[in-house]
C-alpha cells in the first residue's frame, strides 16, 4: 500500500512517499503552492500516477497537545483534500519534524541555502517514517 505524506504549508507542500510494502518513506519533490485548487491538482496527480491508498497529513501541534491556529489550517487543508480525493486522509503528530529536519541536515553540513530546499521534504519524510514505524499501515 503506497501512503503519501504532506507537510501542509502555506507557501509550500513538503511530500514523501511509502514504498509498496509500507516500510519507508522517501521525500519526493517539494509543491511551492499555486492557490489551494492547482495544490489540490497537483496532490491528485501524485495520487493518481503512484497508486497511493491513503494519505497523512501532518497536524502542528504545541507541545501541551492543543491546537493552535496553524493546525487549524492544517485541518480545514484535510476536509479540502478529503473532498477532492476519495481516499482515507489522516492526521499525525508532526510536533518538531521541522526542527528535526533542519538538524539532521545540519549534521550533515549541508549549506543554509540546500537546506531551505530540502527542510518541507525532510520534515514529510519524518513523519511518514513515524507513521510507518508506528504501524499505523496496517490499519
Amino acid at each position: 500500500m503506497r501512503i503519501l505524506a504532506i507537510d501542509y504549508g502555506k507557501k509550500r507542500f513538503g511530500l514523501a512517499m511509502s514504498d509498496p510494502l509500507g516500510l519507508t518513506a522517501q521525500g519526493l519533490p517539494t509543491i511551492v503552492s499555486g492557490g489551494r485548487q492547482k495544490d489540490l491538482e497537483q496532490i491528485a496527480e501524485i495520487v493518481r500516477e503512484n497508486g497511493v491508498e491513503k494519505i497523512v497529513v501532518g497536524l502542528p501541534r504545541k507541545m501541551d497537545g492543543t491546537l493552535g491556529l496553524a493546525a487549524r489550517e492544517v485541518l480545514a487543508f484535510v476536509e479540502e483534500v478529503k473532498t477532492h480525493l476519495d481516499l482515507p486522509v489522516i492526521t499525525w503528530d508532526e510536533r518538531l519534524s521541522s526542527k528535526r529536519a533542519e538538524r539532521e541536515m545540519i549534521s550533515a553540513d549541508l549549506s543554509r541555502a540546500k537546506r531551505k530546499g530540502r527542510r518541507d521534504k525532510i520534515a514529510a519524510q519524518l513523519i511518514l517514517q513515524s507513521f510507518l514505524d508506528a504501524g499505523k499501515n496496517k490499519q
